[in-house]
């Protein structure tokens, strides 16, 4: 039986593995693919509805020759219906691997320390790794290379700008992300993203100010200003968010050659207006897509570690 091994947080992964899934799912995407999962099962526990994520991960799975089951809240209802340990504990007598979108980063620690099989963050209120790597592996398509670059992130120091933080720091991509006061990325993942940093060579910007981070990016970045499960905040967020909209005039102070990701679903006139979201520098639809391929290079490398 393979050695278990969990994807709960970028952090993770070594930066060899980072590249080295960065490339796979590269070599992947150009239809360079063998069946490497046959008769591999892989369980999609969702507490969250998803377009992106589910799709490409059911697609993932089929691809690779393996067979998906999902499993919506009402079927499972964790920690409600059943304990999160109990429901670990008879998923990994039926599949390799259990795949969990959760509101809580707790359930997927939980699921994790209880399942004998792998498990694998498909979102949770702390990170999303996937989507981090997946926006690694654009950028490293669209740009030819990874380290030296400047990301500028624009917006809420939520789960996604943190794995980002931590993964470009990593990887030695610089990173600066501008938030609004109560918004800022927390002081632990600063300390390790910065930790990172200086092993990198990159280093890891935090200001107010939206044009501080951006000025001379490579590549800017933003994402929605409420969540799922944040609806209630939405009115004070609107507030607290109205001068770090992603415009025209701030793209300017970008260099000439920047790109803009969104990893969607995107409040078209909001974090980001339409010409930006739909304009030339846009690639958010090359990042959406790229989901599934560095997922079938995630699925590989967990379900095919060695003994």
């Amino acid at each position: 039986m393979a050695v278990k091994k969990d994807l709960l947080s970028v952090a993770d992964l070594s930066r060899g593995e980072v590249e080295q899934l960065v490339e796979q799912a590269l070599v992947m995407k150009q239809g360079e693919m063998r069946c490497l999962l046959p008769w591999r099962s892989v369980a999609l526990l969702f507490e969250k509805p998803s377009l992106r994520t589910r799709v490409s991960f059911e697609i993932a799975v089929a691809q690779l020759g393996g067979h998906c089951v999902y499993l919506s809240p009402q079927e499972v209802g964790l920690g409600k219906r059943e304990p999160v340990p109990d429901v670990a504990r008879v998923l990994s007598r039926y599949v390799d691997c259990i795949v969990a979108r959760v509101f809580s980063h707790q359930t997927l620690v939980s699921l994790a320390q209880s399942a004998s099989v792998s498990v694998i963050n498909a979102l949770s209120n702390v990170e999303h790794p996937c989507q981090a790597l997946a926006d690694l592996l654009t950028i490293r398509e669209k740009k030819g290379r990874i380290e030296g670059l400047r990301l500028a992130f624009v917006g809420d120091g939520n789960n996604v700008a943190r794995s980002l933080a931590l993964l470009s720091a990593m990887v030695g991509v610089e990173f600066a992300i501008a938030s609004p006061g109560g918004y800022q990325l927390d002081e632990d993942t600063v300390k390790r993203a910065r930790s990172f940093a200086a092993a990198s060579g990159s280093k890891v910007v935090v200001t107010g100010d939206p044009a501080e981070a951006v000025r001379d990016a490579d590549v800017v970045y933003t994402d929605a200003w409420a969540s799922m499960g944040q609806e209630e905040e939405a009115g004070a967020r609107h507030r607290a968010f109205e001068d770090y909209q992603v415009n025209g005039p701030l793209l300017s102070l970008a260099k000439q050659d920047v790109v803009f990701m969104h990893c969607l679903p995107a409040h078209h006139g909001e974090e980001v207006t339409s010409d930006v979201l739909n304009g030339p520098a846009s690639i958010v639809f090359d990042q959406a897509e790229n989901r599934l391929h560095i997922q079938k290079a995630v699925l590989a490398q967990i379900l095919l570690a060695p003994d």
